[in-house]
């Protein structure tokens, strides 16, 4: 079914396509009884026709063209006929070299208005017509000459045509590419017209006087584009690894995790699921004995301090001599500005109070802060600690703080510099819809969750603060938290 946009539009065009006489008796008619169904169903954009599926599977050989790109741009494939139009769109989205940051269309006709398959996001937001999924690509092109649109971006309107040279006896085990001509534009480069220009710039030396908008300087536009990109640079072999890589199954996590990456790929944002098939590859260390005691040490300290027990202050703090003591042990006092001696006031030791009560590892009983039996258990054995830590995570009950967690524990276990977890982490939670309150966007500074804490502390937030750097040990603790 057509949009309300699609409709409006589509209505306008009939209206000014039509004489005065005829606009007045669409006028008088839609005054008239019955007038609303008519015009529902004029405007009505019909389900696309499907064929049935064959008795066997044969391949194809399809040419991609990106239309209205001069010289051209266009990938040579061969495809499996049983390959459903959601994983087409994927192969697409690999072998033209797009990021899948947008949503995108198959369409059965070149004109825009033309029937086309839903996708889950479409159904999501209230359409409904044929989904995209139920219908393999050898329902629809079973002959030389047959062909299938496909729209990425409706902003940029990239428009994709895919025509049958041949259709192959033996189907491919795999997509693959075989040929093909020129780079992909760069992802929200303006269009067709914005890429003209930039690759024109790009072909002409990178001149800096002759910058194309809306870039001020040289410097600006290399920045923005792709690493090394060129216009005429095209490798079959490169594209044929892209396509293997966006057709392998996604990576196994926890069913949270596995809820959160689909949301996000629903709405056309690849970002989590790309994050998640790096972590699956990034170099883990064996973590042992020797190596959790290491990582766990702010833990063993806090645990070693309380011994059996300690009693709370009168407001439920931690008396300060003990506090004293715990940020020398720890390291707070070589960075921390003040006394150090005030639970209330030195932040690094709430914080991680509050991790380990988080974790399981204490609690408070009749105003008294003892280790629970997990933490007399695995005090002195490191190594089961870690475990216990990892089965733990994420921390937090609150749906925010779930999701935060997750997230924190993919952009850990990912690599990214711990300098910069706050900034993917944000960026992550804003496009799941988490907003700071009374602003449009999620700052930095306000992704804090249990999860976090606990990756700070083992990256040695209470002898440095903020942690920066890679950290593999702690990268590991990740990993293995998303691992199902």
């Amino acid at each position: 079914m057509a949009t309300s946009d699609d409709a409006q539009r589509r209505a306008e065009q009939l209206i000014a396509a039509l004489t005065p006489q005829q606009q007045q008796a669409v006028v008088d008619a839609s005054r008239a009884d019955g007038a609303r169904g008519w015009l529902d169903e004029l405007l009505r954009t019909p389900d696309p026709v499907v064929g049935a599926i064959p008795d066997r599977v044969r391949g194809v050989r399809v040419r991609v063209d990106l239309l209205g790109a001069k010289p051209p741009v266009w990938r040579r494939l061969e495809l499996p006929g049983n390959l459903t139009l959601d994983r087409l769109h994927r192969v697409l989205q690999a072998a033209m070299g797009w990021l899948d940051g947008h949503l995108h269309r198959f369409r059965t006709g070149s004109d825009p208005r033309s029937p086309y398959f839903v996708t889950a996001f479409d159904v999501e937001d209230g359409d409904d017509g044929v989904l995209e999924d139920t219908v393999r690509l050898d329902q629809l092109l079973t002959r030389p000459g047959d062909r299938l649109w496909y729209d990425y971006d409706f902003g940029d309107g990239w428009q994709h045509v895919v025509q049958v040279e041949a259709v192959l006896d033996e189907p491919p085990t795999t997509a693959r590419c075989t040929a093909g001509r020129r780079a992909c534009p760069p992802e929200d480069c303006g269009g067709i017209w914005g890429y003209t220009d930039l690759a024109a710039w790009v072909r002409g030396g990178c001149d800096p006087a002759a910058v194309p908008p809306p870039f001020d300087t040289a410097a600006e536009a290399h920045h923005w584009l792709p690493l090394d990109w060129h216009p005429d640079r095209f490798d079959p072999d490169e594209t044929t690894a892209a396509i293997a890589t966006a057709m392998a199954s996604p990576v196994p996590v926890p069913a949270e995790l596995a809820a959160l990456r689909t949301r996000l790929e629903l709405h056309g944002d690849p970002t989590l699921t790309q994050l998640l098939e790096r972590a699956s590859t990034h170099p883990v260390v064996e973590v042992g004995e020797s190596e959790a005691a290491q990582l766990l040490e702010p833990y063993r300290l806090l645990l070693e301090v309380l011994g059996d027990g300690v009693q709370l202050t009168a407001a439920g703090y931690l008396p300060p001599t003990l506090v004293e003591h715990l940020a020398d042990r720890t390291g707070v006092t070589r960075w921390w500005i003040g006394a150090a001696n005030r639970e209330d006031l030195t932040v690094p030791v709430a914080r991680l109070r509050a991790s380990a009560r988080a974790l399981g590892l204490i609690g408070v009983r009749k105003g008294r802060l003892t280790p629970t039996a997990v933490a007399r258990r695995c005090g002195d054995r490191p190594l089961l600690l870690w475990r216990h830590i990892i089965s733990r995570l994420p921390a937090g009950r609150t749906d925010f703080d779930r999701q935060a967690g997750w997230i924190t524990a993919a952009v850990v276990a990912g690599g990214v510099p711990a300098e910069h977890w706050h900034t993917e982490i944000a960026a992550l939670l804003q496009a799941l819809g988490w907003r700071t309150q009374g602003k449009a966007s999620l700052s930095p500074a306000a992704v804090a969750n249990p999860t976090l804490d606990v990756f700070g502390i083992l990256a040695g937030s209470t002898r440095h603060g903020r942690p920066t750097g890679l950290h593999s040990a702690v990268a590991t603790t990740a990993h293995a938290t998303i691992t199902p």
